[in-house]
């Protein structure tokens, strides 16, 4: 199926039906249903199950817990650089660059609206206009635990909802404002270098998206809702666990004018791996 087919079809199905019914089928606990499922996705994805805390995909409660397992102590190693930014996750840069006249860059000839992306809030998007963003893309194979790039403190937390599209390359490249219309959670932390935001974008069949602070997030209101935090609430150290996905997605970094900067060696397609140093602070 080409890139345009794919991406058209995704129009036609029923994607929050469909999530719900993976989600479903992510959370039985019954031997014969999620054994098989499991070993099946093991072989697929040629999933390196001897980073995992548990080796074992069979011995995980269900397939949602397989899917977003730990790893063992010391699987990641920290860039401890005093202004380092680290790689939130494992898998792949999409796009990285600058954040320009309020649009983000998606793909070639796609692009989306800061505004939008963080649900609306042209206050809030003011204070990453000007500056970077990574994108972060998460494959079935993946380690599905998203870390904090830069130490902060949280000062909101904003669910937008929307649709499911699948974000891999071929829909990154033929959906127009792609990331800007999946449902996703937008966490907005105060850091030293100034606001940073991580976005979790959820995508088709995902069935959720958790943060360590709220634990499942999956409001069935249909209009975008905010959370506010005092100051001292919730802080988290450069590579604490943020959050997770059931069934992968994306994340998105923002930071503000003239506050990071990448490594010059990223590109779109660079493997990213959790803790390794993505970029800097000014």
């Amino acid at each position: 199926m080409n890139q345009k087919l794919f991406s058209a079809v995704q129009y036609l199905v029923p994607q929050h039906a469909l999530s719900r019914a993976a989600g479903w089928l992510a959370n039985t606990t019954v031997p014969w249903i999620k054994n098989p499922f499991t070993q099946w996705f093991v072989k697929q994805f040629k999933i390196d199950m001897s980073e995992a805390a548990e080796e074992n995909p069979l011995a995980y409660e269900n397939f949602n817990a397989f899917f977003t397992r730990a790893l063992k102590p010391g699987s990641r190693e920290i860039c401890e650089d005093k202004n380092s930014i680290v790689f939130p996750a494992d898998g792949a840069i999409s796009q990285l660059g600058d954040i320009e006249y309020g649009r983000i860059f998606q793909a070639k000839g796609q692009d989306y609206s800061l505004t939008e992306l963080v649900g609306g809030n042209a206050e809030l998007a003011q204070d990453f206009v000007g500056g970077s963003f990574a994108t972060v893309y998460l494959s079935p194979k993946d380690y599905h635990r998203v870390h904090m790039p830069f130490s902060g403190k949280l000062r909101t937390m904003i669910h937008v909802p929307g649709d499911l599209f699948s974000v891999n390359e071929a829909t990154a490249n033929h959906v127009p404002r792609l990331f800007s219309r999946n449902e996703r959670v937008v966490a907005i932390f105060d850091t030293s270098a100034g606001p940073m935001a991580v976005v979790l974008v959820g995508a088709m069949i995902v069935a959720s998206i958790e943060t360590v602070w709220a634990g499942q997030i999956t409001p069935l209101a249909k209009s975008v809702r905010e959370w506010h935090y005092p100051q001292t609430d919730v802080e988290l150290n450069k590579g604490d666990e943020m959050g997770r996905f059931k069934l992968g997605s994306t994340a998105i970094v923002l930071f503000g004018p003239d506050a990071a900067s990448w490594s010059d060696a990223l590109s779109a397609g660079s493997q990213t791996r959790m803790g390794e140093k993505m970029g800097e602070t000014s």
